[in-house]
């Protein structure tokens, strides 16, 4: 356990720049006082339709997927 009891900071934001570039930020400063980080993964939607889905949400399912 860390300082206070925390065990870990979870980020959720939006995946526009401005909010990746924040998540960053937020990270690099929780790094800094040895606090584990993590960030809530993008991707498609339960149900949702792969011709809506743009390219950068399918990239990010694609880099974040994991095995079965």
């Amino acid at each position: 356990m860390l300082q206070g009891g925390l065990k870990e900071l979870i980020l959720a934001t939006n995946s526009t720049v401005e909010s990746q570039a924040t998540a960053h930020f937020i990270a690099e400063i929780a790094n800094k006082h040895q606090i584990p980080t993590t960030r809530i993964a993008h991707g498609i939607p339960m149900g949702g339709e792969l011709e809506f889905i743009d390219s950068g949400t399918l990239a990010h399912a694609f880099k974040d997927r994991r095995a079965l």
